[in-house]
């Protein structure tokens, strides 16, 4: 087995905290559960055009708000939407300053550009990162295997080099299936916990 160089990680759920259900469930004032919330927003059409790239922030703000029946204007929930990409986990960046030396540190997220820009922009997120790659940048979700084949493509990685990490079972799977050492994680204890027992940290 290749020695592994690249450290690659999903952003939300895994080094930043993200709150849109808990923040959405707020927004709706009790009408739907955070669960209820999850499984319509894991199937709404219009984020998932927005993630790709494919729907403007003026239209996919229009479109929630209507859709979802929300009493603010689309302007407002746009500003709103942007804040749910909340922070960078507690140990994240030290964490991150404590592999640099020793491997390669990249990002593969499912994200659209109102957060990438608070990422980006606010958080100093991407900046944490040799190569940050979004969804909205490449036209692809994960766990499509295109997405991740182009991460290692930017990066010039053989799949057996990298180890990924995400906070969803489907893009673990779709990573391990492409030969992508793979774990599913929950938050940075988690990530420090799994590098530990891979003797990797």
């Amino acid at each position: 087995m290749s020695r592994i160089e690249v450290l690659l990680f999903d952003l939300g759920g895994v080094l930043v905290e993200f709150s849109g259900v808990r923040d959405l469930a707020v927004l709706l004032r009790g009408r739907l559960s955070e669960s209820e919330i999850l499984e319509q927003m894991s199937c709404y059409a219009p984020s998932e055009q927005f993630g790709l790239g494919k729907l403007s922030r003026d239209d996919f703000g229009k479109r929630f708000v209507k859709d979802w029946k929300l009493e603010l204007p689309p302007e407002d929930f746009l500003r709103e939407f942007q804040s749910w990409s909340k922070c960078l986990f507690p140990g994240a960046v030290e964490l991150l300053t404590m592999l640099r030396p020793r491997f390669r540190l990249a990002a593969l997220s499912n994200s659209n550009e109102l957060h990438w820009e608070r990422n980006t922009n606010d958080l100093g997120v991407t900046g944490l990162f040799e190569v940050a790659i979004s969804s909205h940048h490449v036209g692809l979700y994960k766990p499509d295997p295109q997405m991740y084949l182009t991460a290692l493509d930017r990066l010039g990685a053989s799949p057996d080099s990298v180890m990924f990490f995400d906070d969803v079972p489907a893009n673990v799977a779709a990573a391990s299936a492409l030969g992508i050492q793979a774990f599913q994680v929950d938050g940075v204890e988690d990530v420090r916990s799994r590098l530990m027992q891979e003797q990797l940290l």
